[in-house]
C-alpha cells in the first residue's frame, strides 16, 4: 500500500481495486482551457469537432471561428473581470462562444434557458453579466430581451439558428420554421453573431493564470439551497478534464465520438462531454434537447462510442429500445451522474448495448467529478466508486467535522483536489462555511468501505435531484406564496420512477379561501420551469412545525416514505 493511496481515501487501502493502469498521484498540469482547444486544433485540424444535425465543423474551422469570436468579444469590452452569459441550448455557438469568451480573458456564466424570468434576472444581476448570448428563437430571445432595462444586462449577442444548420436545412429553416423565429430588435444593445465574427481573427492574446483566473461562474444551491456562483478556475476545469482522461484509459485520441444530449450549461456535460471531448480531439455529436426517438436514431446512424447522461436518460433508452429496433452497439462506455443510478437500470442498459455503464459522483463545486467506478475493474453495487486521481475523500463526523470517522461509519463526504472550486462568487461567508480543514463539505452523508469505495446513504442538503437537475424547494415555495389564497407552503422531494425525485408541495390555505391543485399549477406555470413544477400538490388544514413555529419538512418526508413502503408491501388482491 502506497501512502498516496491511503491518504486519498481517508485511511482506506485503494490498492486492491484502484485501476492498475491509473496512477492516483499522476501529475496534473495547470493549463488554461484555451490551451486545450489550441492543442486539438493543431493536432486534429482535419477531423470533425462538432456534428450538429448533420452540420460538420472540423477542428480547423472551429479554431478559426473561435479566434474571430474572440476578437469580436474583445471589441465589446470582454476581458479579465468581465462576465458573459451563455443562454443557449446545445448548438455550435455553445462551444464557439464558450472558448472565445475564455480566450478573450473573460468569464463564462452558464444560464439554464428553462429558468423562469425572475430566476434569470437574479442570476444576471448577481453575476453582473452585462453581455449575454442567445439564439434568434421565439422560445429564447424574448425572455432574454425583457431583461434589458430591468437587470444588469446591456448587450445581447443574437446567433442565427439557420446559420448553424447544414446546406438545404439552412436555406429552408427561415421558411419552414418561420413561426419559431423571434423578431430581433434593431439598434443599440443587439449584436448579431455574424457581425461579431466579421473580422480577421487576429485577437489580442491575454495572459491567463490558470490557478487564479475564474473561467466559469456555475450557479448552484451549494449546501443551503440558495443559488450561488461557484468560481471554477481554468485550473479547476482543466484538472478535471485531465482526471477524466486518466480515468478513461482506453479512449483513443481523435477516435472518440461523444453523444452530447445533456445540456452544456450543466456542469456535468460542460466538463465530461464538451471539454473532455475537445481535449481528446473527439467528435461531439450534439443534440439540442432530449427526445428519445431522436436520440435512438442518432445513436443508430452516427455511431457514437461514448455518452454521459443522468439515470432518467438510460431508463428512457431501456424502455424505448426494448425490442432492439435501433443498433446501439457502437457505444463502448457510458457514464451516469447527477442522481443515483438504480442497479436495474444499469444492468438492463448494459445488456441492451453490450457496453459498460459506470456511476460517478461530484458537485458543481468539484468541476464536477470527484469519484467514479472503474471502467475496467470492480464496480460495487450502490457505490459512487473510488476517488479520482489527485482527489482526497474523507468522511467527517456529523457532529464534529474536524474528526474523520472510522471506515464503515456514516459521515459527511468531504473532498479535496485540484478540481475543487476557488469559492462562491462574492460570498466569503458561504465559502468559509463550506470548507473544513481545506476540504469541501459536500452536504452528503456516506460511508467508505475498506477498499475506498464510497456509498451515499443520506443527504444533508435540502435540494431535490430531479432528472439530474438541482431543484430548490425554496424557489418553488416562494412562487407558491405569491398566490393570494396560500397561507403556508412547504416542498419536499418524493421518489419518482423516471426522474429519480420530483417536487411535492404541501399547502395550507387562508381561512375561507378556495383553491385546487390544477388552478395552482396554472398559476405557477409562468413562475416556475417545467422541472420545478410540483408533480403533486396536497392541501392540509395544518402543516408540521418545530417548537419555535418554523415549518418542518422531516415529518412530511417520513410520512411519504411510510406511505410508499405500505404501498410497496401491500398484498395484491386475489385473482
Amino acid at each position: 500500500m502506497t501512502p498516496h493511496l491511503s491518504i486519498a481515501a481517508g485511511g482506506a487501502d485503494l490498492s486492491p481495486h484502484y485501476p492498475p493502469d491509473i496512477s492516483w498521484d499522476a501529475p496534473i498540469p495547470s493549463v488554461s482551457l484555451g490551451e486545450l482547444l489550441d492543442r486539438s486544433v493543431e493536432r486534429f485540424g482535419h477531423l470533425p469537432a462538432i456534428d450538429f444535425l448533420d452540420r460538420i465543423i472540423t477542428y480547423a474551422e472551429l479554431g478559426r471561428l473561435v479566434a474571430r469570436a474572440t476578437k469580436g468579444f474583445q471589441a465589446l469590452g470582454v476581458g479579465p473581470g468581465v462576465q458573459v452569459g451563455l443562454y443557449l441550448p446545445n448548438c455550435p455557438y455553445s462551444v464557439i462562444c464558450y472558448y472565445a469568451v475564455l480566450k478573450a480573458g473573460g468569464t463564462v456564466v452558464n444560464f439554464n434557458p428553462l429558468y423562469a424570468p425572475p430566476e434569470t434576472k437574479k442570476q444576471i444581476d448577481d453575476s453582473q453579466s452585462r453581455i449575454m448570448v442567445t439564439l434568434d428563437l421565439e422560445v429564447l430571445y424574448p425572455k432574454l430581451a425583457q431583461q434589458r432595462g430591468q437587470s444588469a444586462l446591456e448587450t445581447i449577442v443574437v446567433c442565427s439558428m439557420a446559420d448553424a444548420l447544414p446546406g438545404l436545412k439552412r436555406l429552408l429553416f427561415p421558411w419552414v420554421r418561420r413561426h419559431d423565429l423571434a423578431r430581433i430588435a434593431a439598434g443599440p444593445g443587439h449584436v448579431r453573431f455574424a457581425d461579431l465574427i466579421a473580422n480577421d481573427g487576429a485577437y489580442a492574446p491575454v495572459a491567463i493564470d490558470p490557478a487564479t483566473a475564474v473561467a466559469v461562474l456555475q450557479y448552484t444551491g451549494g449546501t443551503t439551497g440558495t443559488p450561488k456562483g461557484a468560481m471554477l478556475t481554468h485550473r479547476n476545469l482543466s484538472a478535471n478534464v485531465e482526471q477524466c482522461r486518466l480515468w478513461f484509459t482506453r479512449v483513443e485520441y481523435g477516435r472518440v465520438r461523444l453523444l452530447s444530449v445533456l445540456p452544456f450549461f450543466h456542469v456535468f456535460a460542460m466538463t465530461v462531454l464538451m471539454n473532455v471531448g475537445i481535449a481528446l480531439g473527439g467528435a461531439i455529436i450534439m443534440l439540442p434537447r432530449f427526445e428519445i426517438k431522436t436520440v435512438l436514431r442518432t445513436i443508430h446512424k452516427k455511431r457514437p462510442t461514448f455518452m454521459a447522461g443522468v439515470p432518467t436518460m438510460y431508463t428512457a433508452i431501456n424502455t424505448a429500445n426494448a425490442d432492439g429496433r435501433y443498433d446501439l452497439a457502437s457505444i463502448e462506455n457510458c457514464l451516469s451522474g447527477g442522481a443515483p443510478l438504480p442497479l436495474e437500470v444499469k444492468q438492463r442498459f448494459e445488456a441492451l448495448t453490450g457496453c459498460k455503464l459506470v456511476e460517478g459522483y461530484g458537485l458543481t463545486e468539484t468541476s464536477p467529478v470527484s469519484n467514479c467506478n472503474p471502467l475496467y475493474g470492480l464496480n460495487k453495487e450502490g457505490s459512487i466508486g473510488l476517488p479520482f486521481p489527485g482527489t482526497r475523500v474523507e468522511l467527517r463526523d456529523l457532529e464534529d467535522p474536524h474528526r474523520v470517522v472510522p471506515l464503515g461509519d456514516r459521515g459527511e463526504i468531504c473532498i479535496g483536489g485540484p478540481q475543487v472550486m476557488a469559492g462562491y462568487w462574492r460570498q466569503p461567508e458561504a465559502t468559509a462555511q463550506v470548507f473544513i480543514d481545506g476540504l469541501l463539505r459536500t452536504g452528503d452523508v456516506g460511508r467508505m468501505d475498506e477498499d475506498g469505495y464510497v456509498f451515499i446513504v443520506d443527504r444533508i442538503k435540502d435540494l431535490i435531484l430531479c432528472g439530474g437537475y438541482n431543484v430548490y424547494p425554496r424557489n418553488i415555495e416562494e412562487a407558491i406564496y405569491q398566490h393570494p389564497a396560500v397561507e403556508e407552503a412547504t416542498v419536499i422531494g418524493v421518489p419518482d420512477s423516471y426522474r429519480g425525485q420530483s417536487p411535492k408541495a404541501f399547502c395550507k390555505l387562508k381561512t375561507g379561501a378556495v383553491l385546487d391543485a390544477e388552478t395552482l399549477k396554472a398559476f405557477l406555470k409562468e413562475r416556475l420551469s417545467s422541472i420545478e413544477m410540483p408533480r403533486e400538490i396536497e392541501f392540509r388544514d395544518a402543516l408540521p412545525k418545530t417548537l419555535i413555529g418554523k415549518l418542518s419538512k422531516k415529518e412530511l418526508i417520513a410520512e411519504e416514505a411510510a406511505k410508499r413502503q405500505t404501498t410497496a408491501t401491500a398484498p395484491s388482491a386475489p385473482s
